[in-house]
């Protein structure tokens, strides 16, 4: 998963009462959850994946899936995230991201059907090569224009030593973007990333946001209007947020970031999350992200504005915050690697 996965701070309740009208409320305890999904329109099944190789639904005590088996997990490691098919409901297709029994990382093609995936129709779709256990990237994410999109780390080592992130003939460090049933080598959709751990698309606008973990200084939330990430260049590694890491190098033309973050606040690595659409939550329109290790739920409206104002909400606070989830109706979610899941509601 991330470098900051193998840190962990304790800090006060978890679920504190919020700033203003939202708190957060449990669904349930997982093992090591690292995200949260669900099929488009299945408005009654909320997905939880375990970072060990296990996928859960909520309420339900038999897993979707177990692919334990072949999954290396550990530290930045494991069974990293899912996407469901946009025709989910009559294909049964999912898919799912992982570090395999080499190492390396896998996208692989699964068919499910009600509260079960047949482990039997595994489909390998991509495979890349991977010598370093950090910087894996993890997240799938099928985009407005129905194809699928791939996080990927920079591959590991301090300061992408290999230059991957820069380098348009690597998979690493980029944003992919396919067509999984027909396979083939995806296209790099957007590049100099240095491990995007978690970016989505607004669910009404299309909008992408990118949240990229630094290096040792900076943290950074990336986003770019729908359609316009096409061939970004997001800097690393010649910057590090707005910061200049590697004299000499350029990225000519690179996207700035909306928002960073210093490691001197107490950051370590930025965890993305969603711009809020759910009609029931008074913070729609807000994006929500927060920091592995500072845990405090912060928001931000992106778009639209010059200079990008943060809300920290230093009462809602998630321990080893590893990621949010955004299910069918709009619902977000955030989860703990020490096990509870959260959803945000008004109070």
């Amino acid at each position: 998963m991330r470098r900051a996965l193998l840190t962990v701070l304790a800090f006060g309740a978890v679920a504190a009462p919020a700033q203003g009208a939202v708190r957060l409320e449990k669904v349930g305890d997982f093992e090591a959850p690292v995200y949260v999904t669900a099929p488009p329109g299945d408005t009654a099944r909320v997905f939880v994946v375990e970072q060990g190789g296990t996928i859960r639904i909520v309420g339900r005590q038999a897993p979707f899936l177990d692919i334990s088996s072949q999954v290396t997990s550990g530290g930045e490691q494991g069974l990293l995230s899912m996407a469901f098919a946009p025709d989910y409901a009559t294909s049964g297709l999912f898919y799912v991201y992982f570090t395999d029994a080499d190492g390396d990382q896998q996208v692989v093609e699964f068919r499910g059907s009600g509260d079960a995936a047949d482990p039997r129709t595994a489909r390998q779709v991509l495979l890349m090569r991977d010598s370093e256990s950090n910087h894996n990237g993890g997240q799938l994410q099928f985009g407005p224009d129905g194809r699928l999109y791939i996080g990927t780390g920079d591959g590991g080592g301090a300061g992408d030593a290999r230059n991957r992130a820069q380098n348009r003939r690597s998979l690493l460090g980029k944003l992919l973007r396919m067509d999984p049933t027909r396979g083939g080598r995806p296209e790099i959709y957007a590049y100099g990333l240095r491990n995007p751990w978690r970016f989505s698309f607004d669910r009404q606008t299309g909008d992408l946001t990118i949240g990229d973990v630094g290096q040792g200084e900076w943290e950074e939330i990336n986003f770019v209007r729908r359609g316009r990430g096409k061939g970004a260049n997001f800097g690393w590694r010649p910057f590090e947020g707005n910061a200049r890491f590697a004299p000499g190098e350029s990225a000519k033309g690179h996207v700035r970031p909306v928002i960073t973050q210093s490691h001197e606040a107490g950051n370590c690595s930025i965890t993305g999350g969603y711009v809020i659409r759910d009609p029931a939550l008074s913070w729609r329109g807000r994006y929500v992200f927060g920091d592995y290790c500072r845990g405090v739920i912060q928001t931000a409206r992106l778009g639209g504005v010059k200079k990008v104002r943060v809300t920290h909400h230093r009462a809602l606070r998630v321990e080893s915050l590893s990621s949010f989830g955004e299910d069918a109706s709009g619902r977000v979610y955030a989860a703990s690697l020490n096990g509870p899941v959260y959803r945000f509601v008004d109070r």
